[in-house]
């Protein structure tokens, strides 16, 4: 795929300036970082990404399983965390949010590419399903 806008939230600066350069050699176009939920929340109404790659601690009083659940609220888009951490209460609130990937620091770029283009992918067959759904669903409301 490719070109897809993607949003990087990511509390280490470093990391996320890594992280940044790495998708747009892939050919990702990635217009801006988040440090914070807030922070993540606002880009994310933003610039509207095809995709968000959220870190699960951020700096400030939310944490990116939190923000997810905010953006999640207002709009359909996949989700990869990108954690540290690797414990079962995190896990089943990440499973909550649906996140689509759940990536364990520190990671390779073909893991992070691979599972970009997954999400993307499944996201793409999803939405087509659900349009499909509802033509069918039209046709036979039409024919009733």
């Amino acid at each position: 795929m490719a070109g897809e806008t993607i949003l990087v939230v990511e509390d280490e600066g470093i990391s996320a300036i890594e992280i940044q350069e790495s998708l747009q050699s892939l050919g990702y176009y990635v217009p801006s970082t988040a440090q914070t939920g807030n922070e993540a929340i606002q880009e994310a109404f933003t610039i509207k990404p095809d995709l968000i790659l959220m870190d699960i601690t951020l700096k400030g009083d939310m944490d990116g399983i939190d923000a997810a659940t905010i953006i999640k609220s207002f709009m359909d888009v996949p989700l990869i965390y990108l954690t540290a951490l690797d414990d079962v209460e995190t896990f089943q609130r990440m499973i909550d949010t649906q996140a689509t990937a759940y990536l364990i620091k520190p990671i390779e770029e073909a893991e992070l590419r691979n599972n970009i283009e997954l999400a993307l992918k499944n996201f793409q067959l999803k939405k087509k399903e659900l349009e499909e759904e509802k033509k069918q669903d039209l046709k036979m409301f039409r024919s009733s």
